[in-house]
């Protein structure tokens, strides 16, 4: 899977970006799509430094309220890799970086990279020997032990420590 993600990434990805380019400059001309390239870069800049510094100061707020701050890191990993996608050169890459950074397309986004993590973190689970003890599904269903290794065991207690008295410490 992470070969063919790679393979996408690496090799489809600028193939169509070019092919995006070569249709706008047939439209509008070769200098008005740098320019429009140029534009989008500038404008892309700007927002990913407003939107880093609205998630910082969030993520500062949530700690200093003693709150677990998983919205704000998430909108801060968003606006991290929205802004990656934006540095690349291309139409395509643009879109996809403005709907990452934008506030009010960032809780869909939010949502996928959620559902997106949960779904993985699900599966680790399950295929790990310890995934029933959390409650992940293993391959004998819902609730099923992940692994049928069964270690026997007993429990020894140890007999109580005898109450220190004085200020002699024991070696």
């Amino acid at each position: 899977m992470l070969r063919v993600a790679l393979f996408v990434a690496f090799l489809v990805v600028p193939v169509l970006e070019i092919w995006a380019l070569i249709q706008v400059g047939q439209v509008i001309g070769g200098w008005q799509t740098v320019g429009l390239l140029i534009l989008d870069s500038l404008i892309g800049a700007w927002l990913v430094r407003r939107e880093g510094r609205r998630a910082w100061r969030a993520l500062s707020q949530a700690m200093q309220s003693g709150r677990m701050p998983d919205r704000e890191l998430a909108d801060g990993a968003l606006v991290v890799a929205g802004g990656t996608l934006l540095l690349t050169p291309g139409f395509l890459t643009d879109v996809f970086g403005f709907a990452l950074i934008l506030p009010f397309t960032r809780p869909f986004a939010r949502r996928a990279l959620s559902w997106f993590l949960g779904r993985r973190v699900r599966a680790m689970a399950a295929r790990s020997p310890y995934g029933a003890m959390f409650g992940a599904q293993g391959p004998g269903g819902p609730g099923a032990p992940a692994s049928s290794r069964v270690v026997p065991g007993q429990v020894v207690e140890d007999e109580p420590e005898p109450p220190r008295t004085g200020g002699a410490l024991r070696p």
